[in-house]
């Protein structure tokens, strides 16, 4: 077909042949040049495909090395607050009994007293009164002279004045009804706001009131009211908040003497872990634990901490010398591993008196040194709850004295130790400790009106012979007759002595028998070992005429 048309073209003649050959030829051209342009557009288009998958790749290989780096620093960050807070911990159990020591734990008793805020009266909108409608806006313009010539417009006025006046009386007495419903709102919240002030300051006065009370009780020596103060002054030191801080408290007031039961943290409150550590190889943090004997040392000495922490903040808030003395008893609770039963283990016990413990330097001491120093029995592993026995139990501190209605009503049953014969009181005495195990052997009695018994305690390494004095005594025993029973004790070979009475001791009495094989109890000792061991429930109340015998001499 081309052929023919090629000779169509011949035959019209060679320049037209020619003119179709260079058209053709141009038509070639043109295509090429098009043909390389969508090449090099296509060239650059992939070109530039490549680079912004390449930049793509570069920003994406940067994102995720900065997310890297921060995920990096975030584990690290992490390891060091760890780290910190292990500092923190370790410094905050070594520092319990330093940190005390700037702290005055003295309360004010009065300073306990509520201060009276009262808000100002504020009844609200009712405080604000209605402006009553003014008289102008009902009155009715004159007439002029020409209105009033015209036929009708003076009865009309005369209408129109009325029907103001009406409508001014109406509003009027609108008004004055609605000002005394105001009114009588207004006196009502008044009074209402006038009788919250009274309740408020009645019931500040009888907060007042028990508070004068309670400082009066607290100066007089009140048990109840001497063991509120002291409750007060220990559960306001402030401790780490994993420590348990249950106190009990008991108070002897004739030896000025306060038994304490404390609550000490498990072994748990030292850190397990010395040291963490982040390992960006395996994206882990790893522990390193704290040796074993450090964790045990650093227990020990938190619990010799608090022991001394306890006793400077009683002596320290007892401006009116209401202590003497004082007994720590620091206990951990705890479930016993064999039988899953909840036990209760004494770890320190401690009796010391006023004038020992205030010539300490607490600020220079070794907790532990020093609690040897005043002859503290501190468990050996305290980290594995071995036991130590307290010097006084507190179940033995209870109220000596019935209550004065048991007393009038004549319900109390219970013998009275004070109306014994000597000799039942003898008896009493000597079935009481063969009760506990001894093989008693009563000897003469003493002069002072007192129980004088040799007992042996057969037990095998703690046992031996002890000597065993009781008096019926309504004052305190004084410091001679402790001296005597060490004496006697000495003289007779005993490997302990005890001395039992009716009243208590004073701190002089504690001080000499600290340290020495020297057991005293008191009065409320007494009944609770004659109720825990012979079943006795018994009384002391001392008849007014009862006079203390003379010491042997």
């Amino acid at each position: 077909m081309l052929m023919s048309r090629r000779r169509k073209i011949c035959h019209g003649g060679v320049l037209s042949c020619v003119l179709w050959c260079n058209h053709n030829e141009r038509q070639k051209k043109k295509r090429k040049a098009q043909v390389r342009a969508m090449e090099s557009a296509q060239t650059k288009a992939a070109k530039d495909a490549e680079k912004a998958r390449k930049d793509y790749e570069r920003a994406k290989a940067a994102g995720q090395k900065e997310q890297a780096r921060l995920y990096t620093e975030s584990r690290i960050a992490q390891v060091q607050l760890q780290n910190e807070q292990l500092e923190q911990r370790k410094a905050a159990l070594e520092h319990l009994l330093l940190d005390a020591l700037s702290v005055d734990p003295y309360v004010d008793v009065q300073s306990l007293k509520q201060t009276p805020a009262f808000p100002p009266f504020d009844p609200g909108s009712i405080a604000v009164a209605e402006v009553p409608p003014p008289p102008y806006i009902y009155t009715v313009p004159e007439l002029t002279m020409l209105q009033k010539l015209l036929p009708g417009a003076k009865e009309k006025h005369a209408q129109e004045v009325a029907k103001a006046q009406e409508a001014y009386k109406t509003h009027l007495a609108e008004y004055s009804a609605r000002e005394n419903v105001r009114q009588q709102a207004l006196a009502e919240a008044r009074a209402k706001y006038d009788q919250q002030i009274i309740l408020e300051r009645q019931k500040i006065a009888i907060q007042h009131e028990e508070i004068d009370t309670l400082q009066h009780e607290i100066q007089s020596g009140v048990p109840q009211a001497v063991i509120a103060y002291f409750s007060m002054i220990l559960n306001s030191s402030i401790y780490p908040e994993d420590f348990p801080q249950d106190i009990k408290l008991a108070y002897v007031p004739e030896s000025k003497q306060l038994v304490i039961e404390y609550d000490l943290p498990l072994f748990e409150v030292v850190p397990e872990v010395a040291l963490y550590k982040y390992v960006k190889a395996r994206d882990s943090i790893t522990e390193t634990a704290r040796p074993p004997a450090q964790r045990k040392s650093l227990y020990a000495s938190v619990i010799a901490q608090v022991t001394l922490r306890t006793l400077h903040e009683l002596f320290k808030a007892d401006r009116t010398e209401l202590l003497d003395t004082l007994v720590f008893n620091g206990y951990v609770a705890s479930v016993d591993k064999g039988t899953g039963r909840s036990i209760r283990t004494c770890l320190i016990t401690v009796r010391t008196s006023r004038d020992v413990f205030t010539e300490l330097n607490l600020h220079q001491v070794d907790p532990q040194a020093c609690l040897a120093v005043l002859n503290a029995s501190l468990s050996k592993s305290p980290s594995e709850l071995a036991p130590v026995r307290p010097v006084l139990e507190f179940k033995m501190v209870d109220p000596r004295f019935i209550e004065e209605e048991d007393v009038l009503s004549g319900l109390d049953q219970r013998p009275n130790l004070m109306e014994l014969t000597p000799s039942e009181f003898e008896s009493l005495i000597t079935n009481l400790f063969q009760k506990m195990g001894l093989e008693t052997r009563q000897t003469q009695a003493s002069r002072d009106g007192g129980v004088d018994c040799v007992a042996y305690d057969p037990r095998p390494i703690f046992g031996g012979k002890v000597v065993i004095q009781a008096k019926r005594y309504k004052n305190t025993v004084g410091v001679s007759s402790v001296r005597d029973l060490y004496g006697t004790m000495q003289n007779e070979g005993a490997s302990k002595g005890i001395l039992v009475t009716t009243s208590g001791y004073g701190k002089a009495s504690y001080e000499f028998a600290d340290g020495k094989p020297l057991e005293l109890l008191s009065g409320s000792n007494l009944l609770y070992l004659l109720k825990e061991h012979a079943d006795i429930e018994a009384k002391i109340q001392i008849p007014e005429s009862w006079n203390d015998p003379q010491v042997d001499l």
